[in-house]
């Protein structure tokens, strides 16, 4: 049998980045054909939370942490 023998790591080559680089954010241009099998404007949004949450003491003191400002703004100072 033949030993096999470590493999060096691979060396980077920094040079000219690939000009395809940030293709990733222009959207494919559209095929022709059928249409998607979703269509979203059919899609109906339902609301199936419970009339109350319950939420922690922690979680309040958190967003008063975070928010405590823009909740004063929108609806006035603390009593």
């Amino acid at each position: 049998m033949s030993r096999s023998r470590p493999r060096r790591p691979r060396r980077v080559r920094f040079g000219i980045p690939p000009d395809d680089l940030l293709d990733y954010a222009n959207p494919p241009e559209s095929r022709a054909g059928r249409p998607p099998k979703h269509d979203l404007s059919s899609w109906a949004v339902t609301d199936d939370w419970p009339e109350r949450i319950p939420v922690t003491d922690a979680e309040v003191d958190v967003f008063e942490a975070w928010f405590g400002d823009l909740f004063d703004e929108l609806f006035g100072p603390c009593r």
